[in-house]
């Protein structure tokens, strides 16, 4: 099966810059529900991760949790170069579902490095299921 089916497009998916401030990207992660966002840099590249926890250990060792205090610091300042490590398109549906069984989404990148989309756990596994389904119906 080709990625592509499986894809959310950059255009559809929630994403931080690396210069949106501290403030930002707790704005936008409460807006939207979500407990992690990917993190692009300037050039469209894909950089890291975001979680809650981040913002959360960021406010508690800066020592103030006053949300315009938090304007002084950028998403790069916390962002997480190891968490979520992006695939590129042409990888395996096996290797997609290893990669989802630890993580909610997997970043999908191009052959420059450029951010295209994620893949979401839910579709994986929905992936599996209707493949199983049509082999159970096909015996």
């Amino acid at each position: 099966m080709n990625l592509f089916y499986l894809l959310k497009p950059k255009s559809t998916v929630t994403y931080l810059n690396k210069n949106h401030t501290i403030r930002q990207g707790l704005e936008k992660l409460r807006a939207h529900g979500f407990t992690a966002i990917p993190v692009i840099d300037d050039n469209g590249e894909y950089i890291g991760t975001v979680s809650e926890g981040d913002f959360l250990w960021h406010i508690l060792n800066s020592g103030n949790d006053r949300i315009k205090f938090q304007e002084g610091f950028n998403v790069i300042d916390i962002v997480n170069e190891e968490r979520n490590l992006p695939v590129k398109t042409d990888v395996s549906m096996d290797d997609l579902l290893l990669r989802v069984m630890d993580q909610n989404f997997v970043p999908v990148i191009d052959d420059r490095n450029m951010f295209i989309g994620i893949v979401t756990r839910k579709a994986v596994i929905r992936y599996f299921y209707d493949k199983q389904k049509k082999q159970d119906n096909a015996e």
